[in-house]
C-alpha cells in the first residue's frame, strides 16, 4: 500500500490505474478505524480493482477548536489496518494541501445543511461538501463509500452530487454496532467507562421508537416521546430526537411508509449520533439509499 501526501501523487496514482482499466473506489475517512471504517474498505474491495481511502481530520467540518483538536489521531495504526484490508493507497494529506492560503471557497447544500445536525453544528456540513467535494475531483472515483450512521451526510451528498453532475455512485453500508447496540464511532474512544454504559441509551430510545412504530402507531410524536422516555431511563437528554422523512429530513406529520429516526445526545463530554431506518410498507424489491444496499448519485 501506498501512502499518499499530495494531490498531485494521488492523480498520477489514479491515472496509472484508469489506463490499466482498474475501476476506482474511494473511502473518505477521518481515520481512527474500527470497524465500520473496515466495512466500507471491504465492501470498496470487493467491488472496486483500486481502493483509495482518504485520512483527513477536517478542520472545516469542526464548529469547536477543542473537539478538532481532541479527535484521535492514529495514522500509524490506520495505516496498518488499511493495508491489511487491501488497500492500495492511503491519501493523508497535511491541512495546507487541502486548504492552501488564500483557500476562500465553500460548497453548501440549501436546507438540509440547516436542519438537525446543521442546526447544532453550524458550518458543518459546508465543511463536509467542501472536502468530499474535493476529494471526488481529486481521486475521481467511479464509487463512493460512505456509512449509515452519519446518515444526515449521505443525504446531504446525495443531493450534493445529483446538484453538480458528479458522475459517482454513492454506496451505502449499513451502520456497524458493539454487541451492545452502541454504535461505532471514532469518539466512542473518548468515553469514560460510566459514560460508555450511558451511551448505549441512544440505541435503547431508537429502539422504543421502532417498536411503537411497528406495532402500528402513525402518530411520530408518540414514537419520538418513547425514545424520550428510553433515554431519560439512563439518564441521557437528546438534543434532539424526530422522526423525519428520509429525504427530506422534515418532520414527518404522520408516520407511513420509510420514516428515518434520529437522535443527537451528549454524554459526558462526547456528543453522538445515531438513526434507524424504519419501513412501514416493506416490498422486497425496493431499495432505498439509507437502507445499505441502494445505489445513489450518478453512474
Amino acid at each position: 500500500m501506498k501512502t499518499l501526501r499530495t494531490i498531485p501523487d494521488v492523480r498520477a496514482h489514479v491515472g496509472a490505474a484508469r489506463r490499466a482499466g482498474r475501476s476506482v473506489g474511494l473511502v473518505p475517512t477521518m481515520g481512527a478505524f474500527h470497524a465500520g471504517h473496515e466495512a466500507l474498505m471491504r465492501a470498496a474491495r470487493e467491488a472496486c480493482d483500486e481502493v483509495v481511502v482518504s485520512l483527513f481530520v477536517n478542520p472545516a467540518q469542526f464548529e469547536e477548536a477543542s473537539d478538532l483538536d481532541a479527535y484521535p489521531r492514529t495514522e500509524a495504526r490506520d495505516a496498518a489496518i488499511a493495508a491489511e484490508l487491501g488497500v492500495d493507497a492511503l491519501f493523508a494529506p497535511p491541512v495546507a494541501e487541502i486548504y492552501p492560503d488564500g483557500f476562500v471557497t465553500a460548497i453548501g447544500v440549501a436546507g438540509l445543511s440547516g436542519v438537525l445536525e446543521g442546526a447544532a453544528r453550524g458550518g458543518h456540513f459546508t465543511g463536509v461538501c467542501t472536502l468530499v467535494c474535493k476529494l471526488f475531483n481529486i481521486v475521481a472515483p467511479d464509487i463512493a463509500f460512505f456509512g449509515q450512521k452519519d446518515a444526515q451526510q449521505v443525504v446531504v451528498i446525495r443531493h450534493m452530487a445529483r446538484d453538480l453532475d458528479l458522475p459517482i455512485e454513492l454506496r451505502i453500508a449499513q451502520t456497524v454496532r458493539e454487541p451492545d447496540g452502541l454504535a461505532l464511532s471514532s469518539r466512542n474512544a473518548r468515553l469514560a467507562d460510566a459514560d460508555r454504559e450511558r451511551a448505549t441509551a441512544l440505541r435503547r430510545g431508537l429502539e422504543a421508537a421502532q417498536a411503537l412504530i411497528e406495532a402500528g402507531t402513525t402518530d411520530p410524536r408518540a414514537a419520538e416521546a418513547a425514545g424520550r422516555a428510553a433515554m431519560a431511563a439512563a439518564d441521557v437528554e437528546p438534543e434532539y430526537f424526530s422522526v423525519v422523512d428520509p429525504d427530506s429530513l422534515e418532520r414527518v406529520q404522520r408516520v407511513a411508509g420509510r420514516v428515518l429516526v434520529v437522535v443527537a445526545a451528549r454524554v459526558g463530554p462526547v456528543r453522538l449520533i445515531d438513526n434507524v431506518l424504519i419501513d412501514t410498507e416493506p416490498v422486497a424489491t425496493r431499495a432505498h439509499p439509507l437502507d445499505g444496499t441502494a445505489v445513489v448519485g450518478h453512474s
